[in-house]
């Protein structure tokens, strides 16, 4: 994964200026005792120490002008103006990235929330949606609106093919070989589901074994536990390190000749840890498994290309890249996926009829029973779009340097831990405060108009691993900035220093 060296293009502010200015302010903080002396947290790509950084109260004499100061370091927000469907305002691939362009195609990021400006850093539980997106739904609605594949006039030929378009740009989007192993559904969890119970239940049996990670979100737990215990199957999980990474000897132990099947998340929705997923999935085939990766923390922060991961499946909700809710995917191997029997019946997924029996569609359309969210589909191809226009090479680099400047500053506010320090992670922060329950962050930060998830993330046993019930969670897109990072950092710092909690 190519790094850039340092905040270059990526309108990001001078560090080392940030440095030495904020210590004059804080030379003398009564604080300081208590917050950490240690040095900035190695880069978490590299070996090369980033230098130091200040441990600011942040609620005492010199706020102001520290304040001043982010604000002066950070990139203007500027206002937002209307962007074109079919010209947003993101740069053309192959220009320098530029935040403040792309924030004017999110007309969101200027609601005033308790009398300020939003700050957005809830975006592992869902992503804010461009312009181009939100009119691209609106032109659906007024120009394409009908059922699909059903009826000979014009409006049902058009959002046939705008939703077979949409089906086009994500086979294109994962880099499948057909758009038959694109699979339209509700979201990631839906799409686990459906694996679980159509080709688990038919190829999952007594004694059978399912092996999972620590890391799981809920969605990639349950529904395997579920058909373990129907299949009187075996539910195997491969531990973590104290940084949240899979233990790769260990998860390699417990696969064996009885293995049917492995299902991991390639990025983890609580701690941002990014796995292995190729060498997982490797191994996990040596032994005859099938594997399914969970994507949904993954397809907006890095490029995906399914056919190198050789995973058998791939899954992700739309509403964590840009699109619309209620719409995801499920990529499977066309064998695979004609293999199993149908999850649903009715319209659409048969081929014929009689009260004797039924014959079913190929996929993708075996699994596409009734109407589907044709709108949400198109509009996922649009989000799509809006991405790849940007490239998702770039907004891995500049996200990274995003992460990287984050867990700098929050590493020096006194009492608060961050929990999951992967080396290979992406821009998700857990953290607990000495003295403050997560929920009371959360609602303080509100107050502020920051936006950020406090709760157990759906994934509560990898929270228990590392001792808490819950964690405080800011996770970042490509359109936050440093200025939003300024104002958590100044919000937490002056919550660090005043009780929130009995």
């Amino acid at each position: 994964m190519t790094t850039p060296s340092g905040p270059e293009g990526f309108g990001l502010p001078d560090v080392e200026k940030l440095t030495r200015l904020a210590n004059q302010f804080f030379h003398d903080w009564p604080g300081k005792d208590a917050a950490t002396s240690a040095p900035f947290p190695q880069d978490l790509r590299s070996d090369v120490p980033l230098g130091r950084t200040f441990a600011p109260s942040l609620a005492l004499p010199g706020e102001a002008e520290l304040k001043a100061l982010l604000d002066s370091l950070s990139p203007a927000v500027p206002t937002w103006s209307e962007a074109s469907l079919f010209s947003p305002s993101v740069p053309a691939f192959g220009a320098p990235f530029d935040v403040n362009l792309v924030r004017q195609d999110f007309p969101i990021l200027q609601e005033q929330i308790n009398g300020r400006q939003l700050v957005w850093l809830d975006n592992a539980a869902t992503t804010q949606k461009p312009q181009a997106v939100i009119d691209r739904l609106k032109y659906f609605y007024e120009h394409e609106n009908s059922n699909i594949h059903r009826a000979a006039h014009e409006l049902a030929a058009r959002a046939t093919d705008a939703y077979e378009e949409a089906r086009e740009k994500v086979r294109g989007f994962l880099n499948a070989s057909s758009v038959k192993e694109i699979v339209f559904v509700r979201g990631a969890t839906e799409a686990i589901n459906l694996v679980a119970q159509s080709w688990g239940r038919q190829f999952i049996g007594k004694d059978d074994e399912i092996v999972i990670t620590w890391l799981e979100h809920h969605a990639n737990i349950v529904p395997w536990q579920q058909l373990a215990n129907e299949k009187g199957a075996r539910l195997r999980v491969a531990p973590v390190d104290d940084n949240g990474q899979v233990l790769l000897d260990e998860y390699t132990k417990l696969l064996g000749s009885k293995t049917r099947l492995v299902a991991f998340p390639q990025v983890s929705n609580a701690l941002g840890t990014i796995t292995p997923a190729k060498q997982m999935i490797e191994t996990a085939h040596a032994v005859g498994a099938k594997v399914l990766l969970d994507g949904a923390q993954s397809v907006s922060h890095m490029p995906v290309n399914v056919q190198d991961l050789n995973a058998d499946w791939f899954v992700f909700s739309g509403h964590k890249i840009f699109a619309p809710t209620g719409i995801g995917v499920l990529y499977g191997r066309e064998a695979l996926l004609n293999q199993a029997p149908p999850w649903q019946a009715g319209g659409n997924m048969i081929t014929d009829v009689t009260f004797e029996r039924s014959l079913f569609q190929p996929a993708p359309g075996r699994f596409e029973a009734g109407t589907g969210n044709i709108a949400d589909a198109v509009g996922l191809g649009a989000a799509l779009d809006y991405v790849n226009k940007i490239g998702l090479h770039r907004i891995e680099e500049y996200e990274h340097q995003l992460l990287l400047y984050a867990t700098r500053l929050l590493q020096e506010i006194p009492g608060l831990k961050l929990i999951g320090t992967a080396p290979e992670k992406a821009g998700v922060l857990s953290f607990v405060l000495n003295g403050h329950r997560t929920e009371d962050i959360g609602t303080a930060l509100n107050q502020e108009g920051i936006a950020v998830r406090a709760g157990h993330h759906c994934a509560q046993p990898i929270l228990r691993r590392f001792g808490v019930e819950s964690t405080v969670r800011p996770s970042l897109a490509f359109y936050n900035t440093c200025a939003d990072i300024d104002r958590l950092i100044v919000a937490l710092g002056r919550i660090a220093t005043h009780r929130i909690a009995p």
